[in-house]
C-alpha cells in the first residue's frame, strides 16, 4: 500500500490537531444523516458507529424474504404480511397492528388517525424525532399544528409544562385543538434514554383526564424493553399506539409496525394507502421482519454492554480527552463531549475517520472510526448488530490513539 493511500491530507491534520475551536461551523442535524468518504486500502478496517440503521441482513433473514409466502397486502392477502402483524399487536399487547415501509411514515399516519381535522394539535417535546427530524410532515400533510415541551435530560419532560400546553378554548375559532401527546422511547437525540415506567404510568394519567391520546415514537423501544427487563407489552400498556422500527438494532432491511387498537389500524390503513404506502407482494420484506422480532430482541443487550464499554474506556483514556456521564449510558446510543476546546466534535470525527501511517505502525492496521458531531457540541455512537466486542475494542484504541496525538502534538 502507498504512503498516499495511508497518508492523511495536511488540511485534515491542520484541523484535528492545530485549528481553534469555532473556525469551522458543523451543523450536527445535518451531519446526522451525512455520508462517510469512501474507504482505502485493503488493510483498513471500518468500525461503522453512525446509525444503528447501516445494518446489513444476515444469511438467515435473507433466505426467508427468499422463500416467503406472498400475496397482495393491499388486497389484505399476503399472509406473511399478516403473520407478522399478528405477531406484533401479540407483543405489543394491541388489538392490531400494521405494516408500514418507515418509521416516519408510520410516526405521520398515527398523527393522522388521531388528530382527524386539519387544525388539530399535538404536544411533543422540542428535541423529537418527530419535531426535529421528520420535515414538519404533520403540519405539511396532515395539517396539525405542533406545540412544543421542553425536553429534559433523561427523555422526559415536565407534566405541568403539558398541562399548561392543552388547549382548552375548543370550538372557540381563534385556536387549534389539543388532541395528541407524543413521546419517544428510547429517546434518540438525548443519548438513548430510557423513559421512566413511572413517567409513562403519570403521562397516560394526565391524557386520560384531559381526552388526549398519547402515541409513542418507539423506533427503539425493544432496546428499551431490554434495558428495563420487562416485556414491552409493559411500556406499552401506557401508550394508545406506537410505532417500532424494524430496520435499526432488529436488523431488518426495512420496515416499521405501527400498533393500535382495531378501529385505530382500519383507519391507519387508508392513511397508509394515500402516503403511497400500500404494498403489494409485501412479503418478501415482511420475512425479514419476523425474524428481527423472534431473533433480534434478545441480542440487543450485547450492543448496550458494548456501548458501555467504550463510554468507560473513555473515561480511562490518558490523556483525559474524553467527558462521559455514565449514568446516561442506558441503551445502544453513547454521546460524549470532548475536554479539549481546540478541537470541535466535527474534527474530532474526521479524526476518527481518517488513516495515517503512524496510526498503522501503532495499532497494527488502519481503522476508520465513523461517527457524528451531534446536538450540544456532542460526539454520537450507536452500537448494532454489525458491531462486535472486538470492533469495540478497535474503536476504544482509535480513540486512544487520538488522545495520544493529539497530546504530542500540544506538548511540540
Amino acid at each position: 500500500m502507498s504512503s498516499k493511500t495511508l497518508m492523511l491530507p495536511a488540511r485534515l491534520v491542520r484541523h484535528c490537531l492545530h485549528k481553534p475551536r469555532g473556525v469551522v461551523c458543523v451543523d450536527p442535524v445535518r451531519l446526522y444523516y451525512g455520508s462517510p468518504k469512501a474507504a482505502t486500502g485493503s488493510a483498513v478496517r471500518t468500525v461503522d458507529l453512525r446509525s444503528d440503521t447501516v445494518t446489513k441482513p444476515g444469511a438467515v433473514m435473507r433466505r426467508a424474504m427468499a422463500q416467503a409466502e406472498v400475496g397482495d397486502d393491499v388486497f389484505g392477502e399476503d399472509p406473511t404480511v399478516n403473520e407478522l402483524q399478528k405477531i406484533a399487536a401479540d407483543m405489543f399487547g394491541m388489538e392490531a397492528a400494521l405494516y408500514v415501509p418507515t418509521g416516519t411514515m408510520s410516526n405521520l399516519i398515527a398523527v393522522m388517525v388521531h388528530c382527524r381535522e386539519r387544525g388539530d394539535e399535538m404536544i411533543v417535546g422540542d428535541l423529537s424525532h418527530i419535531h426535529v427530524y421528520e420535515q414538519g410532515g404533520s403540519a405539511q400533510l396532515a395539517g396539525v399544528h405542533s406545540a412544543t415541551v421542553t425536553t429534559l435530560g433523561d427523555g422526559t419532560f415536565d407534566l405541568d409544562q403539558l398541562i399548561s400546553k392543552i388547549r382548552h378554548g375548543y370550538p372557540d375559532p381563534h385556536y387549534p385543538r389539543s388532541r395528541l401527546v407524543c413521546v419517544e422511547n428510547t429517546h434518540n437525540i438525548q443519548g438513548g434514554r430510557v423513559l421512566p415506567l413511572s413517567f409513562l404510568q403519570e403521562l397516560r394519567s394526565v391524557a386520560d383526564k384531559f381526552g388526549l391520546a398519547v402515541h409513542m415514537d418507539g423506533a427503539r423501544v425493544m432496546n428499551a424493553a431490554v434495558a428495563l427487563a420487562v416485556q414491552p407489552s409493559v411500556i406499552l400498556q401506557h401508550c394508545h399506539s406506537v410505532s417500532v422500527c424494524l430496520s435499526k438494532g432488529l436488523g431488518a432491511p426495512v420496515g416499521t409496525m405501527l400498533g393500535g387498537s382495531k378501529d385505530f389500524i382500519q383507519r391507519a390503513v387508508r392513511a397508509r394507502k394515500i402516503l403511497g404506502g400500500g404494498m403489494r407482494q409485501s412479503g418478501v420484506l415482511a420475512a425479514a421482519g419476523k425474524i428481527a422480532l423472534s431473533d433480534m430482541i434478545g441480542r440487543l443487550e450485547e450492543d448496550h454492554r458494548n456501548a458501555r464499554r467504550f463510554a468507560q474506556a473513555l473515561l480511562k483514556c490518558d490523556p483525559s480527552l474524553y467527558r462521559v456521564d455514565l449514568t446516561t449510558v442506558e441503551s445502544n446510543i453513547l454521546r460524549f463531549c470532548l475536554r479539549d476546546r481546540q478541537m470541535s466534535p466535527a474534527e474530532f470525527c474526521e479524526r476518527m475517520a481518517g488513516v495515517d501511517e503512524e496510526e498503522v505502525k501503532a495499532l497494527g492496521q488502519g481503522v476508520r472510526v465513523l461517527m457524528f458531531p451531534h446536538v450540544g457540541d456532542t460526539v454520537r455512537a450507536v452500537w448494532h448488530l454489525d458491531i462486535s466486542e472486538e470492533d469495540t475494542q478497535l474503536a476504544i484504541q482509535k480513540a486512544q490513539f487520538v488522545a495520544d496525538k493529539l497530546k504530542s502534538v500540544r506538548a511540540a
